[in-house]
C-alpha cells in the first residue's frame, strides 16, 4: 500500500496529522516510506543517532530502557496512530534516549530526519502536533513517577487514571475517555495487570469508571481519589 493512500480510523487515527489540509496531509504521507516489522524485533536502539521519525499504521510497540547494569526497563506502550523517534525533529542532531521494540507485527511509516524537518518548516501544524504528542508523553511519565511515591496499589492506580484523564483524556457525554489498556495502566502505576483489573472492576461496580476493551471512561475522579485504602 502506498503511504499516500493510508488512512486512520479511531482509535488508530494519528494525532500527528490532525488539523492538516488534505493536500498537506497527502504531501507528508507521500514523503514517507513503509516498513514492516515482526513482533519482538527492535525498530530503534537506545543511543543510536535519531535519524528517523516513525508512525505506527498497524500493530503495537513499546519504549524500553537498558540501564548501565544491563537491566531492561519497560516504558510507554505505543498503539496504532502513535509516533516514536520524535527526536528526529530537533534542530540539533541527537541520539534516541530509549529503544523501541515491536510487540505485535507492525506496519510503520518512516521519514528521514532531513525530510520530516523540511516538511515541519513548511507545515507548522505538523510541528505543533508533534509537540502536543510530546506533552502527552511527559504527562505519562509524570503520572508514572509520582505514582511510585503513593502508599498502595489503589492509590497509585487512581493517581495514574486521574492524571491521564486530565492530561490527554477526551471529554464525552459519559465522562472523560482515556484510550489505554489494563496493561498500560498497570505499568504506569507499578502494579500487576491482575491487580489493575481487580481495582478497575471494583471501581466499575460503584459507577466511578466504565471499562471497555482498550479504553476507560472516568466518570467520577473524586470517587477514585477518596476511596479508602
Amino acid at each position: 500500500m502506498a503511504a499516500s493512500s493510508i488512512t486512520f480510523s479511531a482509535p488508530g487515527r494519528s494525532r500527528l496529522l490532525d488539523g492538516l489540509t488534505k493536500s498537506d496531509r497527502a504531501s507528508i504521507l507521500a514523503a514517507a516510506s513503509t516498513r514492516c516489522l515482526k513482533a519482538n524485533s527492535v525498530a530503534v536502539h537506545q543511543g543510536d543517532a535519531a535519524e528517523y521519525l516513525f508512525l505506527i499504521c498497524t500493530g503495537r510497540a513499546r519504549y524500553f530502557y537498558i540501564t548501565p547494569h544491563g537491566k531492561k526497563i519497560l516504558l510507554l506502550w505505543l498503539m496504532e496512530g502513535q509516533i516514536f523517534g520524535g527526536s528526529a525533529l530537533l534542530s540539533t542532531p541527537t541520539d534516541y534516549l530509549v529503544g523501541t521494540e515491536i510487540v505485535k507485527d507492525s506496519r510503520l511509516l518512516v521519514w528521514p530526519r532531513r525530510t520530516i524537518r523540511t516538511l515541519a518548516a513548511r507545515i507548522p501544524t505538523l510541528l505543533d502536533n508533534a509537540l502536543s504528542v510530546a506533552t502527552d508523553y511527559l504527562t505519562w511519565y509524570l503520572a508514572a513517577h509520582t505514582s511510585l511515591v503513593s502508599h498502595n496499589a489503589k492509590q497509585r492506580l487512581a493517581h495514574v487514571v486521574v492524571t491521564f484523564a486530565n492530561g490527554f483524556g477526551r471529554k464525552t457525554s459519559e465522562g472523560t475517555c482515556i484510550e489505554l489498556t489494563n496493561e498500560q495502566l498497570s505499568n504506569a502505576a507499578n502494579v500487576t495487570p491482575f491487580t489493575a483489573s481487580r481495582i478497575l472492576s471494583s471501581w466499575q461496580r460503584t459507577g466511578a469508571v466504565v471499562k471497555t476493551r482498550g479504553q476507560l471512561i472516568l466518570r467520577s475522579p473524586k470517587q477514585l481519589l477518596t476511596f479508602d485504602p
